[in-house]
């Protein structure tokens, strides 16, 4: 994907919604966006294990783990196997761990913050289904572009 800004989209497109969170920006890519496929869980990462193992086709996952930072849905090696299977980025609503791989790691990935602690592996959870969180609602199959400055969702592609 080419350069994008969350700002100019935003400018070029004032339908675009804004994820009302302060995301913080942790794999080597910073800019990255494409059609979100959805998981809804809290301190289970076992779908976003199963997700990534699937072609990317550079689309994001995007995971309401409820904004929980007591566990960690994403490590590194579910970042490297989503980079090495095309996926563009992952946006999580909830804890990573192993930031120092993750930010060698080629993917984008936005979460709210750290843990060291990993999940339990319950199968708990939901995919493609609307996820709700920072004041905007995300379906399967929208568009979600994030940056250093937040992420944002369209209905429609904007680059």
């Amino acid at each position: 994907m080419n350069s994008i800004s969350t700002p100019d989209l935003t400018d070029a497109a004032p339908d675009a919604r804004a994820i009302e969170l302060q995301f913080t920006s942790y794999g080597a890519v910073k800019q990255f966006g494409g059609r979100a496929v959805t998981i809804k869980c809290h301190e289970d990462n076992s779908l976003v294990k199963a997700c990534v193992d699937e072609p990317g086709e550079g689309r994001v996952i995007v995971v309401d783990g409820g904004g929980s930072l007591r566990r960690a849905l994403l490590g590194d090696m579910l970042a490297e196997k989503a980079a090495l299977n095309g996926w563009a980025g992952l946006v999580i609503f909830g804890a990573i761990r192993d930031v120092d791989e993750i930010g060698n790691t080629a993917v984008g990935v936005q979460a709210l913050g750290t843990t060291p602690l990993k999940t339990e592996k319950l199968g708990v959870g939901q995919r493609d289904v609307a996820v709700s969180f920072g004041g905007v609602t995300i379906v399967p199959g929208e568009y979600v572009y994030a940056d250093n400055n937040g992420v944002i969702v369209s209905q429609k592609p904007l680059v």
